[in-house]
């Protein structure tokens, strides 16, 4: 969530990057109260000076501030704050209307079904394929270092293991259960919560389907979907636990 001082901030630079023309302080000002800040036209000139000394504006002539490409990447970076701030609400909403039991059996009928397409794709993958699944651990091993989430990249994995399996069946079968990636994120949040992470296990998966062995990669997938189900038991104890705590 954005502090005030930041909300404050991606106001500015979001009417500077949406206007054509340069703004003084007398329009950031204008904006700033049409959103609920009550500003001076001075207060507004010393923020704008202090975004030219960050780097974020810069003046032109009489006329006003643009921004600068960092301050356009400033913008960026808050936008993805705001957005995370609400996909993050969304989120826990989501994961109390599901309960234990939902969740393991939807994982039990992935386990069933992505066994087969670990199986298949180490039969049938080229080497292009191999390289765009390398390219999605790489860059969701980065995340997890950095300890970020890597939901969209864990979609995208079980996603192309299930096209380069082959099987169209399978693969529509998977995407009904998998929810269209839905709750994806939900499992990522409960691995965050008990300190887990399905990088080590996608990365065997990996090593199996590049190998061309298909029943490592099945016995990879199953391991995989298995420690989810540990994640998820785990998580629901540690959650009773504290409910029970608190009587």
């Amino acid at each position: 969530m954005l502090s005030k001082k930041q909300e404050q901030e991606h106001h500015v630079l979001r009417a500077l990057n949406n206007s054509k023309e340069p703004i003084g302080s007398g329009g950031i000002c204008e904006e700033l109260r049409l959103s609920g800040y009550e500003t001076s036209e001075a207060t507004a000139g010393r923020l704008l000076r202090g975004y030219d000394q960050q780097g974020f504006t810069y003046r032109v002539g009489y006329r006003g501030r643009r921004l600068t490409d960092k301050g356009k990447a400033r913008l960026e970076e808050l936008n993805m704050e705001k957005e995370r701030a609400r996909f993050g609400n969304e989120l826990i909403n989501t994961l109390k209307a599901q309960n234990r039991e939902e969740l393991i059996d939807i994982l039990i009928a992935r386990r069933v079904i992505e066994k087969e397409t670990a199986r298949l794709a180490a039969l049938n993958a080229s080497s292009k394929d191999y390289e765009q699944l390398r390219k999605i651990v790489a860059r969701h091993d980065t995340l997890n270092q950095k300890g970020r989430g890597g939901a969209e990249e864990d979609i995208q994995f079980h996603r192309l293991i299930g096209k380069m399996a082959g099987n169209k069946v399978l693969m529509a079968a998977m995407d009904l259960i998998r929810q269209d990636g839905q709750l994806s994120p939900v499992f990522e949040y409960i691995r965050k919560h008990v300190k887990s992470s399905v990088v080590s296990d996608h990365k065997k998966i990996l090593h199996a389907i590049e190998s061309k062995k298909p029943d490592r990669a099945e016995v990879a997938m199953i391991e995989h979907i298995n420690n989810i189900i540990e994640d998820v038991e785990e998580y629901w104890s540690s959650a009773d636990r504290s409910k029970y705590a608190s009587l």
